[in-house]
This record gives structure tokens, C-alpha cells and sequence, in this order.
């Protein structure tokens, strides 16, 4: 979109300023083991985006956020030329100053926090009862904060550590923050048939306002899995990008750039199950 400002560039969104604003959007662009891969994923951008907008509804009663409009009609004047390209996959926020944490809340065991508990019998130096199993849901949710990495994973830190590096003040906020968004969306997720994992948010402040920012409880940033195929022991069936993992797994990639293209099926497959995940959350077609 020549002659707009990119302010940011991720694995899978462009930010764009304007002034005091900023125009998200999210690509089809899909991330596997820390690479972007050349093959874009049909609908996926806009699956992201939608759902955020659904999330950021649904919540209105729990944290305020950055959002302002996703009509482009109602955006800056330079960025209506380039509908076809925003419409249905962007949003319009307030530039809000970031807090540097990844807000992560589980409710179940799985991914890095499975293997942290394997290792050391806590997740993020919180001590978990002993035998668990992988994916078995915790006794009660965990704030489990990470470094926000531009490039490569995030990081698990522990809760001390975010203290020192924001506040203590600050620190026990995003904490309680989370976990409440948490245990809202957890609760409506189970009432669609769907377990919500864990899941990551991002906060930052508009003046003295803490506001909930960037994508919310989508794919990228979640677990779901399906209610009724749920047993605890393994690895879940989820709505997201495990085909192309499993994909690249199988034909025995070295994880390292450049990605390799993605056939036909795999991704076909995959933009269904991010449709399918917003289908079964919202109760509407994409």
C-alpha cells in the first residue's frame, strides 16, 4: 500500500500509523517453528481479525481496549484507496503505549508449560501438584508471563520477573486482568463445545487507562480444542495450524529458513480449520 506508513511488521501482521492511530492488518501470511512460510493461508487474516472483534465485544464488560472501527469508510482518508485490501481484515486503534509481557493464562497443560513441568515440576515457578499428565486441565488457571520476542519464540519468565522489569503494581493488574478475560472467555468457549487452553493477550495504556490491545483469543494466540474429543494424556486435536506442522514434521525439514511451500491439500485443510474455529465461536459464517 504504497504511501502509508508501516510502522511494524510481524510474523503475520502489518501496523500502519496515522497520526495518533494505527491500522492493523493481518495477512494470510502463516508461521511454523519461528519461520514465515512462502504459501499463504486462504481467509486466515480475515478469520483473525474477525474473531479479535467478536472477543473485544464480548469483553467490553471486562477490560476496555484500543479499537475504534474496522468500517474503512470511518479511517484516515489516505488509507480508503486501498479497500479491497483492508476490508473484512483490518482495524482501526488507538496507538496505546505497550507493556513489555506477554500475558499468557493456562488452564490446561500443554505446550512449553508441559515441557516446564516436566523439567522442574512448576510452570513459570509455579509449583503444579505432581503426576499430571499432558494436557490434563490444572487445578485452578496460572498467569504464566513471557518476554514479547520480535523474532524466535517468546520466553516463559516468572512473575517475579515481570514485577522487577514493570511494577509490582503493574505486574499484579495484567495478572488479575488475565486471568478474569480468561475464565469470561474459558466459560463462553465451553458453552460453544470448545476447550480453551491457554491463551496470550497483549495490554498497554491509553493516558493512565490499562486497555487490552492487539489480537485477542484467535487461533494464533490460543489453544482450542474440541470439548468432545477431549482426554487428557497427550496432545489435543486443536482448531489451527497443527496440518502444517504436522506436514512439515513429516517431511523432515531442518526447522531452518528458507520455509518450504505448502501443497494444495495442507493448505486447504488448514484455512478450514481456522473458518471452522470461527464458525463454532461466533455461530456464524465467515
Amino acid at each position: 500500500m504504497p504511501g502509508l506508513d508501516l510502522h511494524a511488521r510481524g510474523k503475520v501482521r502489518d501496523v500502519y500509523a496515522s497520526g495518533e492511530y494505527l491500522v492493523i492488518v493481518a495477512t494470510d501470511r502463516l508461521s511454523a517453528f519461528d519461520c514465515i512460510l512462502p504459501t499463504p493461508i486462504p481467509d486466515k487474516g480475515r478469520v483473525l481479525t474477525q474473531l479479535t472483534l467478536f472477543w473485544l465485544d464480548l469483553l467490553r464488560d471486562v477490560t476496555p481496549n484500543h479499537f475504534m472501527t474496522a468500517n474503512v469508510d470511518e479511517y484516515p482518508m489516505a488509507f480508503r484507496p486501498f479497500r479491497d485490501q483492508l476490508e473484512g481484515r483490518s482495524m482501526l486503534v488507538h496507538r496505546a503505549k505497550m507493556i513489555e509481557a506477554e500475558c499468557v493464562a493456562r488452564g490446561y497443560l500443554s505446550g512449553s508449560g508441559w515441557k516446564d513441568y516436566k523439567r522442574t515440576g512448576a510452570i513459570c515457578g509455579i509449583p503444579l501438584p505432581a503426576g499430571l499428565s499432558e494436557s490434563e486441565r490444572l487445578p485452578q488457571p496460572v498467569f504464566t508471563p513471557a518476554t514479547k520476542a520480535q523474532t524466535g519464540h517468546d520466553e516463559n519468565i516468572s512473575f517475579e520477573d515481570v514485577s522487577r522489569a514493570i511494577g509490582k503494581d503493574l505486574a499484579e493488574k495484567i495478572r488479575d486482568l488475565t486471568l478474569a478475560i480468561y475464565a469470561k472467555a474459558s466459560e463462553y468457549s465451553r458453552t460453544r463445545g470448545i476447550i480453551l487452553a491457554d491463551t496470550k493477550f497483549e495490554f498497554g495504556f491509553l493516558g493512565d487507562r490499562l486497555v487490552l490491545a492487539d489480537e485477542v483469543l484467535t487461533p494464533d494466540s490460543s489453544r482450542f480444542w474440541p470439548l468432545a474429543e477431549y482426554q487428557p494424556g497427550g496432545p489435543q486435536p486443536s482448531f489451527d495450524k497443527q496440518y502444517v506442522r504436522d506436514y512439515l514434521e513429516s517431511m523432515g525439514w531442518n526447522k531452518q529458513p528458507p520455509a518450504p511451500a505448502l501443497p494444495e491439500d495442507v493448505v486447504s485443510r488448514t484455512s478450514e480449520k481456522y473458518r471452522e474455529a470461527y464458525c463454532i465461536l461466533t455461530g456464524q459464517e465467515l
